[in-house]
């Protein structure tokens, strides 16, 4: 199955061309990047302790390359954030295989207050040995764009103010659901009597992905910009996983459970747009607008359901597989009520249902390759989707 996915995207099935002019590579290195690369560098040379955030969907695809070297060799601790959008079960895998490393590892939710007291503590235990002799300890948060660093910081925050008696008014880090807001390396004092300093920096790439199953990884996470890669690839990349996985096929409930009732198709319904669904403090989606979506979503996987089941061609076979596809968004954009003489409908399509995956509202799901220990083939690499 992954030899297959590896070849679909070499093939260049996913958009139907290279990533980019040199052929293969992600280049996604805005000029921010390399400055603050550098500052970072020098800033983890102070640091005491190291908080790296990955996406728990992408564990290893989420890490910074370029820097492991010199995280590695200070005290650091691997946050896996977004564990609400990420398989319970391969996601204990993960935290298992990186302590079965003798590295430090903890599954998080950056907006949910008890996970981040949990990180909190496990701070504390890192840090006791040096708090009894240092006055002052910096802690450094570091990770690739859009892992959920910013809401991290501010949620320690929320916490620091209740737990510490901080001297200075805190401030909140900026955040936002594309990569790239902070563009700086900001430093927050959370507590004193030892003063702990929190620093927040920018998420920063390698200046390339050389590896294109990597970055579509990234891309489909939302660590590199869409405009990168384009939607419509990262669309056609994460249906050549769900159907080669055969996840669809998982959702036949829908199918033998819905409502054929002669008015279901015909109330009118409001529309909606699914960006109001991403997280948000202030502004809460209604209950009507819950059930509308809820509904979209159902017919979503419905249809993928019944292409995938009625397909007689073989999904490992590259053209077969590509038809299935061409097929998947006619059926996505009836499905995601986009109008059929739409221009651009097929980047609508692709729009919608990205943010149906990133919100979590098709199901948790871990794109990494399994860690070796948990395989039966030491030699095989596994595209997870569940």
């Amino acid at each position: 199955m992954v030899m297959m996915l590896k070849k679909t995207v070499k093939k260049g099935l996913i958009g139907g061309m290279s990533f980019a002019k040199d052929a293969g590579k992600i280049n996604w290195f805005p000029g921010h990047m390399a400055a603050a690369t550098r500052a970072i560098r020098n800033r983890l040379k102070l640091s005491d302790l190291v908080i790296e955030v990955r996406d728990a969907r992408i564990p290893l695809s989420s890490a910074n390359e370029d820097l492991q070297s010199q995280m590695s060799a200070k005290r650091r601790i691997i946050a896996l954030n977004k564990k609400d959008l990420a398989n319970p079960n391969v996601l204990n895998k993960w935290t298992r295989h990186f302590e079965s490393s003798k590295q430090d590892c903890i599954a998080i939710n950056a907006h949910s207050r008890s996970s981040v007291m949990k990180l909190l503590d496990l701070v504390e235990l890192k840090l006791k040995e040096v708090i009894a002799r240092e006055p002052t300890l910096l802690v450094m948060v570091v990770g690739v764009p859009n892992v959920g660093k910013s809401a991290l910081i501010n949620s320690v925050h929320q916490i620091a103010a209740a737990r510490f008696p901080v001297q200075e008014r805190l401030k909140r880090a900026t955040v936002g659901p594309l990569p790239g807001v902070t563009q700086d390396i900001a430093g927050f004092k959370i507590a004193h009597r030892p003063s702990i300093y929190v620093l927040d920096s920018p998420g920063v790439l390698v200046p390339s992905i050389p590896d294109i199953e990597t970055g579509l990884k990234l891309a489909l996470s939302g660590s590199v910009k869409d405009s990168v890669v384009g939607e419509e690839r990262i669309a056609q990349y994460f249906l050549a996983i769900l159907n080669i996985r055969g996840t669809p096929l998982h959702w036949k409930y829908l199918v033998e459970g819905r409502n054929e009732g002669p008015h279901a198709d015909c109330i009118d319904k409001p529309s909606y747009n699914l960006k109001d669904l991403r997280h948000q403090r202030t502004k809460q989606p209604d209950s009507s607008a819950l059930h509308y979506v809820g509904d979209m979503i159902s017919e979503v996987q419905r249809s993928l359901y019944i292409t995938l089941s009625e397909f007689d061609g073989d999904t490992e076979d590259e053209n077969d597989l590509e038809c299935l596809i061409e097929q998947q968004f006619e059926v996505l954009q009836k499905a995601l009520k986009i109008p059929h003489k739409a221009s651009e409908a097929r980047l609508m399509v692709s729009k919608k249902f990205l943010t149906l995956f990133r919100t979590g509202r098709l199901g948790p799901f871990i794109l990494d390759d399994v860690p070796e220990t948990e395989t039966d083939h030491p030699n095989s690499r596994r595209v997870v989707v569940s």
